[in-house]
């Protein structure tokens, strides 16, 4: 069967903008473009951060340094280990060679003053 409309049907567009990814640009822009800082500048950021934990996933190190992919994993794959397999799988960690932690330079001094007193 076939019904007549007696009224006009009220049709809704669709929202083409929800607030929420308005909110998103607006934090995205205030943040601004991620730029390459200087090798160094990066470095010593990834020691800071490698001070805390031991193993960093690729996306957490980009957000904490502000450095775009690529330009991180080359110096990630100069500086650190990639883990492939579990437990730590997909996770970076420091090579052996840069890793200076806190605890090894307090045992180092302790060991120099006991050198010293004899």
């Amino acid at each position: 069967k076939v019904m007549q409309i007696q009224k006009h049907v009220q049709a809704y567009r669709p929202i083409a903008k929800h607030a929420h990814d308005i909110i998103h640009d607006r934090e995205k822009k205030l943040k601004g473009k991620k730029m390459r800082d200087d090798k160094e500048k990066v470095m010593e950021i990834l020691f800071s951060l490698f001070e805390k934990h031991q193993f960093y996933n690729i996306k957490d190190l980009a957000e904490e340094t502000r450095q775009p992919m690529n330009y991180l994993k080359q110096i990630l794959n100069e500086v650190c280990n990639y883990n492939v397999r579990p437990p730590n799988r997909n996770m970076w960690e420091l090579k052996p060679e840069f890793r200076h932690y806190k605890a090894e330079k307090e045992t180092k001094k302790a060991a120099e003053s006991d050198s010293d007193s004899d």
